[in-house]
């Protein structure tokens, strides 16, 4: 008998023992039976994993919700940005126009003689010796062919050379075809201006048929001596430098122009002033 039960037997019924007890005790305490811990310890697995199912999904919708505000959110800020560019826009319109308005007045002020069209640059154009620019003002505006344009600071800019219904062609000062008389106008040396591209000088004006005994300084101021399209005491531009021509009896000054070509917007058309 003594050998009846062996030492992996009397294992077994110890650790069943243990169990039974322990399962005894855990009954006692939770009220439970055997079968339902049993049955608890089957569901209890299941519904972790559907109580962490419905978390997932919980989170998932809230990602969906917060996702699709963000992209609402996103449009109606880039329908305001669009509406602070075209406010934007208008502004800037509006100072552009008021800009022109009250350059205008000003000239009109300071030249009661003068008759004036305001006009933008729509484009430019420079081949070879010539150098002009389009405006946006024609026929419409009453301009035409041999009116003289201007700066907001009375600086001569050109001449009209070509005028269409609702645009017109500007000669530049700095077009070597264009020949304007002109004087110093601290010492009254006389002479003709044109564009210096022809004689190698682009970018510059040069005033030709100065005395040979003619005193050039630079940074003199050259102005317009007034003639049926030129009103007097247009600034033309300012000596940077001075020479013999090449017979060596006559005197040039090359020239920095006034307006600046390159970087200009608005003109001014003077369309009737007063000669005398």
């Amino acid at each position: 008998m003594k050998h009846f039960f062996s030492s992996r037997v009397r294992v077994v019924l110890v650790i069943a023992v243990l169990l039974a007890a322990i399962l005894a005790v855990v009954s006692n305490l939770t009220g439970l039976s055997l079968p339902d811990m049993m049955v608890q310890g089957v569901l209890t697995p299941i519904r972790s994993g559907v109580s962490s199912i419905a978390d997932k999904a919980e989170q998932l919708y809230g990602y969906i919700f917060e996702y699709e505000s963000l992209v609402a959110e996103n449009e109606a800020l880039k329908e305001e940005l669009a509406q602070i560019r075209e406010d934007a826009l208008q502004a800037d319109a509006i100072a552009r126009d008021n800009e022109r308005l009250r350059a205008m007045l000003d000239l009109t002020n300071s030249n009661e003689d003068y008759k004036l069209a305001d006009a933008y640059i729509i484009g430019s154009g420079s081949v070879d010796w010539t150098n002009t620019f389009t405006i946006n003002r024609g026929h419409n505006a009453g301009l035409e062919e041999g009116m003289c344009v201007i700066t907001a600071n009375n600086e001569l800019a050109g001449i009209i050379s070509e005028v269409g219904p609702n645009y017109s062609t500007v000669k530049t000062v700095l077009d070597s075809s264009l020949e304007i008389s002109a004087s110093i106008a601290s010492s009254g040396y006389n002479g003709m201006v044109q564009g210096g591209y022809a004689t190698g000088q682009a970018g510059l004006l040069r005033m030709n048929y100065l005395p040979s005994s003619a005193t050039i300084r630079n940074h003199d101021q050259v102005v317009t001596t007034g003639s049926t399209i030129y009103p007097r005491n247009l600034t033309i531009g300012y000596v940077v430098d001075a020479g013999f021509d090449a017979t060596g009896v006559a005197k040039y000054a090359l020239l920095k122009p006034a307006a600046d070509i390159r970087s200009l917007e608005q003109v001014f058309i003077i369309t009737e002033y007063n000669v005398g």
